[in-house]
C-alpha cells in the first residue's frame, strides 16, 4: 500500500512496534503506558488509513502525535533513570493504584526469581517476599532502551508523513478539478479552420 504515484511501504513496523510495548505494559500492570500506548495504536491505524486513503489531514494528525509521543518517551527514560527528582521506584505509572514494577524486573535476561515465605511473621502469613536475582541487564536500562527504540521509530514515521504529506501536495497541486490530468480539458471543442469550413459548405 501507498500513495498513488509512488511504492511507499506500510508502516507495518510501527504498529508491532507499538503492540509490543503494549504487551509488556500489560503484563507490568503499568496503566500510564498502557493507555498512551492504546491512544498510539489508534494515532498509528489513523496514519496507515490516511495513505492508503489519500487523506493528509490523518497522516498530519499521525505527525503532529510523533512529537508528543517523543516527550512521552524521553519522559519515561528520565523516569527509570531518575532524573530529575523522578524516582523508577514509584507509584507514578500506576496511577497510585498498585506496586507494580516493569514486567522487566523480575522476567529479565538472566533473572532468576525467589520467593521466601514469611507465614513465620503475624499479619504476614499470606504474603511472601521475593527476591530476583542475577539479572544479566537491569530493568530499568531495558525500558530505556525500548523507548529510544519507541523514539527512534517515531522519528522515522514522522519524516515519512511528511515525505507522504508532500507527494500528496503535489498531486493536488498538479491536478486540474476541471479536466484533470489531461492537459486539454473535457470542455475542449477541436475548431476546424475556417477555410476547411468553406469548403464543406460549398461542397
Amino acid at each position: 500500500c501507498g500513495c498513488r504515484s509512488c511504492n511507499s511501504p506500510c508502516p507495518s513496523p510501527f504498529q508491532l512496534a507499538a503492540l509490543e510495548r503494549q504487551v509488556f505494559d500489560f503484563l507490568g500492570y503499568q496503566w500510564a503506558p498502557i493507555l498512551a500506548n492504546f491512544l498510539h495504536i489508534i494515532i498509528v491505524i489513523l496514519g496507515l488509513f490516511g495513505t492508503i486513503q489519500y487523506r493528509p489531514r490523518y497522516i498530519v494528525v499521525y505527525a503532529i502525535w510523533t512529537a508528543v509521543w517523543v516527550t512521552w518517551n524521553i519522559f519515561i527514560i528520565c523516569f527509570y533513570l531518575e532524573v530529575g527528582g523522578l524516582s523508577k521506584d514509584s507509584e507514578l505509572l500506576t496511577f497510585n493504584i498498585s506496586r507494580h514494577q516493569s514486567w522487566w524486573s523480575e522476567n529479565g535476561p538472566g533473572c532468576v526469581r525467589k520467593e521466601a515465605s514469611m507465614s513465620d511473621l503475624k499479619g504476614l502469613d499470606n504474603h511472601s517476599y521475593i527476591s530476583v536475582i542475577g539479572c544479566a541487564l537491569e530493568y530499568r536500562y531495558i525500558e530505556v532502551m525500548h523507548s529510544s527504540f519507541q523514539i527512534l521509530i517515531a522519528l522515522v514515521g514522522f519524516v515519512y508523513a511528511c515525505y507522504v504529506v508532500s507527494v500528496f501536495t503535489e498531486e493536488e497541486d498538479s491536478f486540474d478539478f476541471i479536466g484533470g490530468f489531461d492537459p486539454f480539458p473535457l470542455y475542449h471543442v477541436n475548431e476546424k479552420p475556417t477555410n476547411l469550413l468553406f469548403k464543406q459548405t460549398y461542397l
